[in-house]
């Protein structure tokens, strides 16, 4: 075969091919050829790189310690394969993996190698997302599981706290005690709520909503939390579509990201608050960590601060994450904005450079439905006393032994169990309650089904994050709600007497 047509094949294949003779350097392989896609991974021109050795190129010294070793063994068709990362001509790198695979001379000694090398940058980048969201997941997972239990010790906390505050209510000292108590257990559970955000158990409430509104609602409340650390500005684009989430929680969504901008600004800060549609096609999502194809609104929070290296931003979701001195954040603020952005059925990306700035940017499906109008009328609370029949299943003992002892003393008659096993342990009670309490996980929802068709007239106080659902279909709206942990006690009450009254 000719030899300008095998230079000609080299120069044509799509992987990086280099030929190196063996001079003995110690700094690796003196290049004699390279073709164009090696030229083009490495930003060098052939000309920069023949006669070089390639050592320059790797990153990591091992690399040629590995390729010694190798050269003083080499054996016809027993390649040297690895990866590593190749020095770009910009100072940026490029992940690859390599093969060498040897020329021997007619007498058979090792004359010359042939290098393959193969851009796995961007398989790299999905591999490093992947373990990142698995990451996530997991803390999640872990989060989730903690502020769950932990939510059953609040509401024993603050359920005593109420308590107890009736019983002081002529010391004036012991009631500022009991309301120090209760303000603290209060913002505990406030914090578990974000936990929960963040690994996707703290249900929401979710409206269609217009971000635009949403924005220029909070801007004067942005303006006066950014005080004299910079300026803030708009940017939000005409008829943008409506999204659906939870209203409230995006709010706390817009604050987190406007405080981290705010708390990163130096000297001549500037905020800019931007919204836009954005279209994906189906043939822009090509990897699996791309967006889904559809029509998004992205709401974008970009600073001119200090910004972050890599490493920051591979743990800024991360529940109690933080660059902020001791005492100065929770580290829950950005694990809240994850969790409703996921929730919300939406993507988060960041974009930041050391020196340059931040930019969070939101996307959440478009959706055709018009804004969802609250009610304007608030309807009166009800009287809290009563005397119906309460079935409580409640596993936490504390938490069911308070419970049953505020409602006993308001007059209710209750039926207090830990399981539905030990309810049902001789077939479904007798006894016609009206009101259920309790959790509808697992199989329980399918006892509280049997027990509303023997008992048409029972009511559902669903309680417990896990709850927070669509109302179940067996029962009409009216006769179901639902009440997250940890709970006040007036709170349960007053859901428990609007159902009952309903």
């Amino acid at each position: 075969m000719p030899p300008a047509l095998l230079a000609a094949a080299l120069r044509a294949q799509s992987e990086g091919v280099f030929i190196g003779a063996r001079t003995g350097s110690p700094r690796g392989l003196e290049i004699v050829f390279a073709n164009d896609s090696f030229c083009a991974m490495t930003g060098r021109s052939a000309t920069e790189l023949i006669g070089r050795p390639h050592g320059l190129l790797h990153v990591d010294a091992a690399d040629l310690t590995r390729l010694k070793r190798w050269l003083r063994q080499a054996q016809p068709g027993q390649p040297l394969t690895g990866e590593g990362l190749l020095a770009r001509r910009d100072g940026s790198t490029v992940s690859t993996a390599w093969s060498y695979d040897p020329l021997f001379n007619r007498e058979g000694r090792l004359t010359h190698v042939v290098a393959t090398y193969r851009d796995q940058t961007e398989k790299r980048r999905l591999q490093e997302a992947l373990v990142h969201a698995q990451r996530l997941d997991a803390v999640g997972r872990l989060a989730g599981g903690v502020a769950h239990d932990f939510n059953n010790l609040l509401s024993v906390i603050n359920g005593y706290c109420e308590m107890l505050a009736a019983h002081v209510a002529a010391n004036p000292q012991a009631l500022r005690e009991v309301a120090e108590i209760h303000h603290a257990g209060r913002k505990a559970a406030a914090l578990t709520q974000q936990l929960l955000a963040f690994s996707r158990r703290q249900p929401l409430n979710a409206r269609v909503i217009n971000l635009n509104l949403l924005v220029n609602e909070n801007a004067a409340i942005l303006r006066r939390l950014l005080g004299n650390a910079g300026r803030l500005e708009l940017e939000l684009a005409e008829d943008l579509p409506n999204v659906r989430t939870d209203p409230a929680q995006f709010q706390q969504v817009l604050l987190n990201l406007v405080l981290n901008a705010r708390d990163a600004l130096r000297d001549a800060g500037r905020i800019v608050v931007s919204t836009a549609v954005r279209e994906v096609r189906p043939g822009q999502h090509r990897r699996a960590t791309d967006l889904p194809p559809g029509r998004y609104v992205s709401l974008a929070v970009a600073d001119n601060g200090t910004g972050m290296d890599a490493d920051t931003q591979k743990h800024l979701f991360e529940p109690f994450f933080t660059t902020k001195p001791e005492g100065k954040g929770t580290g829950l603020g950005l694990a809240l904005v994850y969790g409703v952005v996921q929730q919300s059925g939406g993507h988060i990306q960041v974009r930041s450079e050391l020196l340059v700035g931040s930019t969070f940017d939101v996307l959440l499906p478009a959706v055709g439905d018009p804004i969802d109008e609250l009610p304007l009328a608030v309807a009166p609370l009800p009287s809290l006393r009563g005397t119906e029949n309460v079935l409580l299943v409640e596993e936490d003992d504390v938490v069911r032994k308070m419970v049953a002892g505020i409602l006993t003393a308001d007059g209710y008659q209750v039926t207090a169990v830990k399981s539905f096993s030990e309810l049902t342990r001789d077939g479904l009670p007798k006894r016609a309650f009206q009101l259920f309490i309790g959790s509808l996980a697992g199989d329980a929802e399918r006892t509280v089904r049997r027990l509303v068709e023997k008992h048409p007239a029972l009511r559902v106080l669903c309680t417990g994050p896990g709850d927070m659902r669509p109302p179940v279909p067996w029962q009409t709206p009216d006769r179901q709600a639902v009440i997250l942990k940890p709970y006040a006690l007036s709170e349960l009450m007053r859901a428990a007497r609007k159902l009952l009254d309903g």
